[in-house]
């Protein structure tokens, strides 16, 4: 599972030496306090770590230092007490490299009407303080989240949650290995690109191993290994008949095991956090990896189909961002349309490889013909989505940039059974608008392949797009396509301009 109280954001307040001791110690005070809170804070997934004041250049660029070369540290919040002269963080934000958090608040709530005075007003002032810095990260065009409110507001809570969790799922990112076995489905455009690319951009690293190395490792597995994890499925799942012992595929069952474990030695021994695969490619293996792929999502692995590392690392990450929410992230697809023009739907499934993190109910293990790739019968998990918010996000690879898409929608349960599908799958209505939404979708380019989430919201992956410094484009219930387009157009000129 991902911690992610493994990792810690770090609260840093400026002031200067122009108060004098009497008010730094205040401003020290405060800052212990507020740290503090924040990190009690149960919205808060990361521990929050106070920082002593800073005051000076060196200090600053100090602490910066410190951030970027200390592992467990994904990020800054920052605030700026009383005044900090912003020509002092120069140094320091041009070498930050961990994301940063600018969290305009006071000590504080109400102003004490009877009391205040020139020395409260010298002591309390971020309202003046927190320009001068913002200023600074703005003229150095540097990204950054601003949460403005009082420090114990629970929306500014939940906005520090929201910057928290993308943090990690970008600090996942750096040096993180992901696995293609085999290339790229055979002629398609959108689930290939620059992997050199992502490389510089993204900090992880995708390189290819052939089947036949996977396949080493699932033939050394060993019929104890394939026994207790089958124990496992008789538990967690319901196994249709034929594939209990002295059912008429229980070898298949067998065979997926194997797979399964092979799997999973051959991620874990290369400290991978993804894979691909693809049904073109499969020489010396029994079966397409059905359960073993669903299984190793719900334990955080990224995966994505037919090479697809892109959408493989993005499931990836949303998994460490979404880590101890309710709901789930899961590999998606849209495969066909409901076009009722009273209750329009999108049926999101794929040939086998949906995460079960996302089922309604109990899932039902079973085995089908796949129809494609030529091998035995796949064993697969089966069930429906719950319901509920949710949404679709695609990265994609722009030639000149990359843009992380991102659709809202509303999960549905299904209205009718559906026996005839072998498959896991999600009903959804896309935000606006059914016709509006896929217009939308497929004039940002968006890919067929998603990562789907129930438990993360847009803003959790436009910070997470902001800490890239990629493209990021919503389409949700305020679309219109005249807007949308023109948006679109303007991000064009604006990525070319800013290359």
């Amino acid at each position: 599972m991902i911690d992610l109280k493994e990792f810690e954001v770090w609260f840093v307040t400026g002031s200067q030496h122009l108060y004098g001791e009497e008010t730094l110690k205040k401003v020290a005070e405060h800052s212990t306090i507020i740290a503090a809170s924040l990190n009690d804070a149960k919205q808060i997934p990361v521990r929050v770590v106070f920082k002593p004041t800073v005051k000076s250049t060196e200090e600053i660029y100090s602490i910066c230092e410190q951030a970027n070369t200390t592992k467990n540290c994904i990020g800054i919040i920052a605030w700026m007490h009383t005044f900090s002269p912003a020509k002092m963080w120069i140094g320091g934000l041009k070498i930050l490299q961990k994301p940063l958090c600018h969290l305009h608040t006071q000590f504080n709530r109400d102003i004490p009407w009877n009391d205040i005075d020139m020395d409260f007003m010298n002591l309390n002032q971020s309202a003046h303080g927190d320009r001068e810095f913002g200023f600074m990260v703005s003229r150095m065009r540097k990204n950054r989240k601003v949460v403005v409110g009082h420090w114990q507001d629970p929306e500014v809570l939940e906005e520090l949650n929201t910057f928290s969790r993308a943090a990690a799922g970008w600090n996942d990112w750096q040096g993180a290995k992901f696995v293609r076995f085999g290339d790229n489905m055979r002629f398609v455009a959108v689930t290939d690109g620059d992997k050199v690319e992502a490389e510089y951009k993204f900090g992880y690293a995708v390189n290819t191993h052939g089947i036949g190395d996977l396949v080493k490792v699932i033939n050394e597995t060993t019929e104890a290994a394939i026994d207790s994890l089958i124990e496992e499925y008789e538990a967690a799942y319901t196994l249709v008949p034929s594939l209990l012992k002295g059912g008429a595929q229980y070898s298949s069952l067998r065979d997926a095991a194997k797979i399964e474990i092979g799997l999973r030695t051959f991620l874990e021994a290369g400290n991978y956090k993804g894979f691909t695969d693809t049904f073109e490619d499969l020489h010396g293996m029994t079966q397409l990896p059905g359960i073993a792929a669903q299984r190793l999502m719900a334990d955080g692995y990224g995966f994505a189909g037919e090479g697809d590392w892109k959408t493989a690392a993005l499931v990836r990450a949303m998994k460490v961002m979404g880590s101890g929410l309710p709901g789930g992230n899961s590999f998606m697809e849209d495969y066909t349309y409901h076009f009722d023009p009273e209750n329009p739907m999108v049926l999101g499934s794929h040939m086998l490889e949906i995460c079960p993190s996302i089922a309604h109910g109990k899932p039902s293990c079973q085995i089908h013909p796949l129809g494609i790739g030529g091998k035995a019968d796949p064993v697969r998990l089966v069930f429906n989505a719950t319901g509920g918010p949710a949404l679709n996000a695609s990265l994609i690879d722009m030639g000149n940039r990359f843009r992380l898409l991102v659709n809202e929608v509303e999960a549905v349960v299904p209205l009718h059974d559906l026996p005839k599908l072998p498959v896991a799958r999600v009903l959804w209505k896309p935000m606006p608008d059914m016709k509006t939404g896929c217009a939308a979708w497929i004039l940002a380019g968006g890919a067929h392949h998603t990562g789907y989430s129930q438990n993360l919201t847009a803003t959790h992956l436009q910070d997470f797009a902001d800490m890239a410094g990629i493209e990021f484009t919503l389409i949700g219930k305020d679309t219109n396509l005249y807007q949308f387009k023109n948006e679109l157009r303007w991000n064009e000129v604006f990525y070319q301009i800013n290359k």
